[in-house]
Protein backbone atom coordinates (compact mmCIF):
# COMPACT_ATOMS: atom_id res chain seq x y z
CA UNK A 1 0.00 0.00 0.00
CA UNK A 2 1.35 3.44 -1.05
CA UNK A 3 2.85 4.95 1.73
CA UNK A 4 3.12 8.94 0.64
CA UNK A 5 0.52 11.53 -0.67
CA UNK A 6 1.89 11.58 -4.09
CA UNK A 7 1.27 7.69 -4.21
CA UNK A 8 -1.53 8.17 -2.66
CA UNK A 9 -3.04 10.48 -5.06
CA UNK A 10 -1.89 8.82 -7.91
CA UNK A 11 -3.58 5.43 -6.81
CA UNK A 12 -6.76 7.06 -6.39
CA UNK A 13 -6.59 8.34 -9.95
CA UNK A 14 -5.49 4.86 -11.04
CA UNK A 15 -8.82 3.70 -9.35
CA UNK A 16 -10.30 6.07 -10.87
CA UNK A 17 -9.19 4.88 -14.77
CA UNK A 18 -9.75 1.34 -14.17
CA UNK A 19 -13.56 2.54 -13.15
CA UNK A 20 -13.90 4.20 -16.83
CA UNK A 21 -12.57 1.54 -18.34
CA UNK A 22 -15.31 -0.59 -16.57
CA UNK A 23 -18.09 1.48 -17.30
CA UNK A 24 -17.32 1.71 -21.02
CA UNK A 25 -16.99 -1.97 -21.15
CA UNK A 26 -20.02 -2.32 -20.00
CA UNK A 27 -21.54 -0.25 -22.64
CA UNK A 28 -19.88 -3.02 -25.41
CA UNK A 29 -22.16 -5.68 -26.22
CA UNK A 30 -21.35 -9.30 -25.57
CA UNK A 31 -23.46 -12.45 -26.64
CA UNK A 32 -26.61 -11.94 -24.06
CA UNK A 33 -28.48 -8.87 -23.60
CA UNK A 34 -27.50 -6.29 -20.13
CA UNK A 35 -29.44 -3.07 -19.15
CA UNK A 36 -25.74 -1.48 -19.62
CA UNK A 37 -26.35 -1.55 -23.39
CA UNK A 38 -28.84 0.83 -23.00
CA UNK A 39 -28.21 2.70 -19.87
CA UNK A 40 -26.22 5.79 -20.65
CA UNK A 41 -28.34 6.34 -24.28
CA UNK A 42 -29.08 9.96 -23.64
CA UNK A 43 -32.84 10.84 -24.86
CA UNK A 44 -34.02 14.16 -25.47
CA UNK A 45 -36.47 14.56 -22.49
CA UNK A 46 -37.92 18.59 -22.01
CA UNK A 47 -35.32 19.82 -23.77
CA UNK A 48 -32.25 18.49 -22.21
CA UNK A 49 -30.35 15.32 -22.66
CA UNK A 50 -31.12 12.42 -19.97
CA UNK A 51 -29.33 9.41 -19.14
CA UNK A 52 -32.18 6.42 -20.66
CA UNK A 53 -32.06 5.11 -16.90
CA UNK A 54 -33.61 7.81 -15.12
CA UNK A 55 -36.12 8.33 -17.22
CA UNK A 56 -37.41 4.39 -17.80
CA UNK A 57 -37.01 1.15 -16.26
CA UNK A 58 -34.84 -1.26 -18.25
CA UNK A 59 -35.21 -5.27 -17.49
CA UNK A 60 -34.18 -8.04 -18.93
CA UNK A 61 -36.51 -10.95 -18.58
CA UNK A 62 -34.92 -12.99 -21.82
CA UNK A 63 -31.02 -13.77 -22.78
CA UNK A 64 -31.60 -11.75 -25.63
CA UNK A 65 -33.80 -9.39 -25.01
CA UNK A 66 -33.98 -5.68 -23.79
CA UNK A 67 -37.57 -4.58 -22.00
CA UNK A 68 -37.45 -0.09 -21.74
CA UNK A 69 -41.09 1.10 -20.15
CA UNK A 70 -41.05 4.86 -19.48
CA UNK A 71 -41.84 6.32 -16.36
CA UNK A 72 -43.97 8.64 -18.85
CA UNK A 73 -45.26 7.36 -21.57
CA UNK A 74 -45.07 10.73 -23.79
CA UNK A 75 -40.94 9.97 -23.78
CA UNK A 76 -41.84 6.86 -25.49
CA UNK A 77 -41.42 8.28 -28.97
CA UNK A 78 -38.06 10.40 -27.79
CA UNK A 79 -36.92 7.35 -26.17
CA UNK A 80 -37.09 5.75 -29.69
CA UNK A 81 -35.88 7.96 -31.69
CA UNK A 82 -32.29 8.03 -29.16
CA UNK A 83 -32.01 4.34 -29.38
CA UNK A 84 -32.26 4.28 -33.50
CA UNK A 85 -29.51 7.14 -33.46
CA UNK A 86 -27.32 5.66 -30.76
CA UNK A 87 -24.34 3.24 -31.94
CA UNK A 88 -25.51 0.53 -29.88
CA UNK A 89 -26.95 -0.78 -33.51
CA UNK A 90 -30.48 -2.06 -31.84
CA UNK A 91 -33.88 -1.32 -33.49
CA UNK A 92 -36.16 -0.58 -31.37
CA UNK A 93 -39.86 -2.32 -31.44
CA UNK A 94 -42.55 -0.25 -29.77
CA UNK A 95 -45.60 -1.09 -28.92
CA UNK A 96 -47.11 1.89 -27.49
CA UNK A 97 -46.50 1.19 -23.81
CA UNK A 98 -43.06 -0.15 -23.25
CA UNK A 99 -39.91 -0.45 -26.03
CA UNK A 100 -38.55 -4.58 -27.08
CA UNK A 101 -35.39 -4.19 -27.87
CA UNK A 102 -34.71 -7.74 -29.85
CA UNK A 103 -30.87 -8.24 -29.68
CA UNK A 104 -29.83 -10.53 -32.91
CA UNK A 105 -27.43 -12.66 -32.28
CA UNK A 106 -23.50 -11.09 -32.97
CA UNK A 107 -21.75 -12.01 -36.92
CA UNK A 108 -18.24 -12.88 -36.63
CA UNK A 109 -16.95 -9.98 -37.86
CA UNK A 110 -18.69 -7.86 -35.32
CA UNK A 111 -17.49 -9.85 -32.39
CA UNK A 112 -14.25 -8.75 -33.71
CA UNK A 113 -14.90 -4.96 -33.74
CA UNK A 114 -16.31 -5.05 -30.56
CA UNK A 115 -13.34 -7.31 -29.16
CA UNK A 116 -11.43 -4.62 -31.32
CA UNK A 117 -13.20 -1.39 -29.25
CA UNK A 118 -12.81 -3.49 -26.26
CA UNK A 119 -8.95 -3.20 -27.14
CA UNK A 120 -8.65 -0.19 -27.75
CA UNK A 121 -10.62 1.36 -24.59
CA UNK A 122 -8.07 -0.58 -22.38
CA UNK A 123 -5.28 1.08 -24.45
CA UNK A 124 -6.61 4.32 -23.69
CA UNK A 125 -6.86 3.56 -19.91
CA UNK A 126 -3.38 1.99 -19.64
CA UNK A 127 -1.94 5.43 -21.36
CA UNK A 128 -4.23 7.67 -18.72
CA UNK A 129 -2.45 5.57 -16.38
CA UNK A 130 0.71 5.58 -17.53
CA UNK A 131 0.40 9.88 -17.24
CA UNK A 132 -0.50 9.67 -13.99
CA UNK A 133 2.69 7.69 -13.31
CA UNK A 134 4.69 10.54 -15.21
CA UNK A 135 2.66 13.38 -13.16
CA UNK A 136 3.30 11.82 -9.97
CA UNK A 137 7.67 11.44 -10.79
CA UNK A 138 7.25 14.95 -11.53
CA UNK A 139 5.84 16.02 -8.60
CA UNK A 140 8.35 13.50 -6.96
CA UNK A 141 11.32 15.05 -8.49
CA UNK A 142 10.13 18.88 -7.79
CA UNK A 143 9.93 17.87 -4.29
CA UNK A 144 13.53 17.08 -4.26
CA UNK A 145 14.05 20.31 -5.63
CA UNK A 146 12.24 21.56 -2.87
CA UNK A 147 14.73 19.69 -0.56
CA UNK A 148 11.64 17.72 0.83
CA UNK A 149 12.62 14.55 -0.03
CA UNK A 150 16.18 13.45 0.21
CA UNK A 151 17.29 11.34 -3.54
CA UNK A 152 16.65 8.12 -1.50
CA UNK A 153 13.32 9.08 -1.26
CA UNK A 154 12.76 9.86 -4.39
CA UNK A 155 14.23 7.04 -6.10
CA UNK A 156 11.93 4.90 -3.49
CA UNK A 157 9.10 6.90 -4.40
CA UNK A 158 9.92 6.61 -7.94
CA UNK A 159 9.72 2.69 -7.32
CA UNK A 160 6.58 2.69 -5.77
CA UNK A 161 4.67 5.00 -8.66
CA UNK A 162 6.40 1.98 -11.34
CA UNK A 163 5.04 -0.70 -8.98
CA UNK A 164 1.52 0.95 -9.13
CA UNK A 165 2.14 1.34 -12.47
CA UNK A 166 2.52 -2.07 -12.92
CA UNK A 167 -0.01 -3.58 -11.10
CA UNK A 168 -2.70 -1.24 -13.16
CA UNK A 169 -1.60 -2.46 -16.27
CA UNK A 170 -1.90 -6.09 -15.24
CA UNK A 171 -5.43 -5.60 -13.71
CA UNK A 172 -6.03 -3.73 -17.39
CA UNK A 173 -4.95 -6.76 -19.48
CA UNK A 174 -6.75 -9.23 -17.48
CA UNK A 175 -9.63 -6.93 -17.60
CA UNK A 176 -9.45 -6.96 -21.84
CA UNK A 177 -8.69 -10.35 -21.78
CA UNK A 178 -12.20 -11.39 -19.84
CA UNK A 179 -13.92 -8.94 -21.91
CA UNK A 180 -12.72 -10.44 -25.02
CA UNK A 181 -13.46 -13.44 -23.99
CA UNK A 182 -17.06 -12.68 -23.17
CA UNK A 183 -17.69 -10.63 -26.96
CA UNK A 184 -16.22 -13.79 -28.61
CA UNK A 185 -18.48 -16.42 -27.32
CA UNK A 186 -21.48 -17.69 -29.36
Amino acid sequence: MPSHPICNDAEQKMQKAMEVMTGEFRGIRTGRASPALVDNIKVEYYGSPTPLKQIANISVPEPRMIIIKPYDLSSLGAIEKAIMTSDAGINPNNDGKLIRLNLPPLSEDRRKQLSKVARDTAEKIKVAVRNIRRDGIKLVEDEEKKKTITEDAKFKLKDELQKLTEKYEKQIDDNVSKKTTEIMEI
